[in-house]
């Protein structure tokens, strides 16, 4: 048996839905824009995209459908380690460049702060947390996050969390058991969203558990679509589906959030990602859509730190209504150009390290 043959077929990326791709970096751009505008308006109620954090739960449920798709196939042969070592080469590299970006901008901000008032030591602990995804939320001047210093890192704890379970438990069970967990998961979303009102938790000590049936419905969602194939022929392709995604997020903020967002979550976006599986992709968006989902993630986690340092300026210089629009456009083409150099300088260059690193071990081993 030729091994590093076997090796080099298990690893293999497989073929990306396109389309699901390009509604992942929508998702990135609509939550990047709803931080923006939570800082400016405190009342959700007058923010546009007052439900722009719905597109966290997007993502986990485009992760169930994806992981499904890439390993239900391959992780027995590939077995667990290497199946978690992936996700790390994956995933790591954006928390620690996040974590780093965060603490920079903490320790730096031109506009406000007060790092002063915490010891080196606790500093020091509070990024190797981070570093680590340890939650730890004790800095006040960070709204007491779970991660003080890359906020959004509070759902890649619960990403990899979902992953531990799929590699333990989900991978080997049958659809009925699969469709019995995702209504239980259910109805912990709608518990959740009924006792506080909105399903905005999860990134904070005192709403950690939110973040628990958060993952937990709409990972397993995904998982649950992509084996029982449901997936939806349509012509709508990327802009069409974009539009619809997008309504999701500029849903009235009102009294009914306890009622509106859990049909988003529960209803809306698993359908949505049975359509984009299922959606055709004109040539004309191929490129759009590949880059908007390469440059999701890194935006995602590399953006909060501008947040921070906005979040000060607005506080302390008030801008008026058309000097924020201007802002925050050019916040987010900045931002953007900033995550694409992030991925192309080093996000790229690490997994592909990695990846390089992880290969020769596993020939080296070979037979």
């Amino acid at each position: 048996m030729d091994t590093n043959k076997t090796t080099a077929t298990i690893l293999q990326t497989k073929q990306h839905f396109d389309v699901l791709d390009g509604l992942r970096g929508i998702a990135a751009l609509a939550i990047v824009t709803f931080h923006f505008m939570e800082w400016a308006y405190t009342d959700a109620s007058k923010n546009f995209i007052g439900h722009g954090f719905l597109a966290v739960d997007f993502f986990f449920c485009l992760s169930g459908f994806v992981i499904g798709y890439a390993y239900d196939d391959r992780i027995a042969k590939m077995g667990v380690l290497n199946f978690f070592v992936s996700r790390i080469i994956r995933l790591h590299p954006l928390v620690v460049a996040g974590s780093v970006l965060g603490l920079l901008a903490f320790l730096f901000d031109p506009f406000g702060g007060h790092p002063e008032l915490y010891s080196t030591g606790k500093i020091v602990l509070v990024f190797i947390c981070s570093v680590l995804l340890i939650p730890l939320p004790v800095i006040a001047d960070r709204g007491f996050n779970l991660f003080s210093f890359n906020a959004p890192a509070w759902s890649l704890f619960w990403e990899y969390m979902a992953n531990i379970v799929y590699a333990f438990v989900l991978y080997r069970i049958g659809r009925s058991y699969l469709l019995l967990l995702t209504l239980l998961s259910a109805l912990a979303i709608c518990f959740v969203s009924y006792r506080s009102g909105n399903l905005l938790g999860g990134w904070s000590g005192p709403t950690f558990w939110d973040g628990s049936a958060r993952i937990s419905y709409s990972f397993l969602a995904g998982l649950l679509i992509y084996r029982s194939n449901w997936i939806i022929k349509n012509k709508l392709g990327f802009m069409g589906l974009a539009i619809l995604l997008f309504l999701a997020f500029i849903v009235p903020f009102s009294k009914w959030n306890w009622l509106s967002e859990p049909f988003i979550v529960l209803f809306y976006f698993p359908l949505l990602i049975a359509l984009g599986a299922g959606s055709v992709l004109t040539p004309g968006f191929k490129k759009l859509c590949i880059f908007s989902g390469k440059i999701s993630y890194p935006l995602y986690m590399t953006h909060y730190a501008v947040l921070w340092m906005f979040g000060n300026y607005y506080a302390s210089h008030k801008p008026g209504t058309q000097q924020l629009a201007l802002i925050i456009i050019a916040g987010l083409i900045l931002l953007v150009g900033a995550a694409y150099l992030v991925m192309v300088i080093y996000d790229i260059p690490v997994r592909k390290y990695l990846s390089h690193k992880r290969l020769a071990k596993q020939k080296a081993g070979g037979v």
